[in-house]
């Protein structure tokens, strides 16, 4: 049986534009979400993340738990910890770590609209009418979260001053967030002041380019996810390791390379973007908007062709 073609078939991929600086990429960063927070938790639901897939009849739903649970497999991340979530999209990991792990979890994220979502989110799920006190946190289960809207560049500015002196985090997690962040060495540096030292805990889950690619294979196949996906220059799974090691931390885990495992949910996610109505509103957006979506057809490509690689890793402050 012959197959319908897919909407984005009829576009042309644009053409690479690159970041003008950092500045503007963070601007159209947060502009991209509050334009499609709403859309995101339509498509992919409360987590906005790859799926881990361990068997071919798991849910997306099923798949990106996997995830999150394989995190806390590799980081052993102790119940009731006092955690940072950096990126938190709309509050999915933030409560799961609450619910699941009994966590205090601060969630922040670039784009007001994504903390407006997590919040309306949160007290829904939770049958509160409000914020439970003034710091913000809202119980969930036995644990506590709370999201603010902040640059994770000047995370460590914030958490060091006013009412915040001297916060001390057990773990600072960033799932599919580094990989948009201009300046990573700051991020490295200012994660490991945040963290209490003795086994303080970095989880991470990115997009990595593979290493020794040629020019070629750069422009094929890195640039239309690096363009579409609001993205500087991906770095490989080994340049964090460099960064994390001279911001301070070991190696506690990883880097584990789970390309072939997450790759099916940008097949998902493929699928689930056939609409001619969702392709007429990212066109009516400008370039940005096709990019985007021509992006899940890179990243499609980029995963077959081994260009374009996925891993979770922790790192531990002495």
């Amino acid at each position: 049986m012959a197959t319908s073609p897919h909407p984005g078939d009829q576009f042309e991929v644009p053409g690479y534009e690159a970041h003008a600086s950092p500045a503007t990429l963070k601007d159209r960063i947060k502009q991209h979400y509050e334009i499609a927070s709403d859309y995101y938790y339509s498509l992919w639901g409360r987590h906005i993340h790859h799926g881990l897939f361990k068997s071919p009849t798991e849910t997306k739903e099923e798949a990106q738990l996997n995830l999150i649970e394989y995190l806390l497999e590799i980081s052993a991340l102790p119940d009731r910890s006092e955690v940072l979530d950096v990126g938190c999209g709309i509050g999915g990991t933030s409560c799961f770590l609450a619910k699941e792990q009994a966590c205090r979890v601060t969630g922040i994220t670039i784009s007001g609209k994504q903390v407006e979502i997590a919040k309306r989110l949160t007290l829904a799920e939770t049958s509160q009418a409000e914020i439970e006190d003034q710091s913000g946190f809202i119980s969930y289960q036995e644990g506590k979260v709370r999201f603010i809207e902040l640059d994770a560049e000047k995370m460590l500015d914030h958490f060091s001053s006013g009412d915040t002196k001297k916060a001390s985090f057990d773990c600072v997690w960033v799932s599919e967030a580094l990989s948009h962040f201009p300046n990573k060495p700051l991020f490295f540096s200012s994660a490991e002041a945040l963290l209490a030292p003795g086994g303080g805990r970095l989880v991470i889950a990115d997009w990595f380019k593979a290493p020794g690619l040629s020019p070629e294979q750069e422009n094929a196949d890195v640039k239309p996810i690096e363009d579409g996906m609001l993205l500087p220059k991906l770095c490989t799974a080994d340049d964090y390791v460099r960064m994390a090691e001279a911001a301070g931390f070991k190696v506690k885990s990883g880097p584990i390379d789970i390309s072939k495992s997450v790759a099916k949910t940008w097949d998902i996610s493929w699928s689930l973007v056939s609409s001619p109505s969702l392709w007429a509103f990212a066109i009516a957006q400008g370039r940005d908007g096709l990019a985007f979506l021509q992006a899940f057809r890179a990243m499609r490509r980029g995963y077959a062709n081994g260009t374009f690689r996925f891993a979770v890793m922790c790192f531990e402050k002495p």
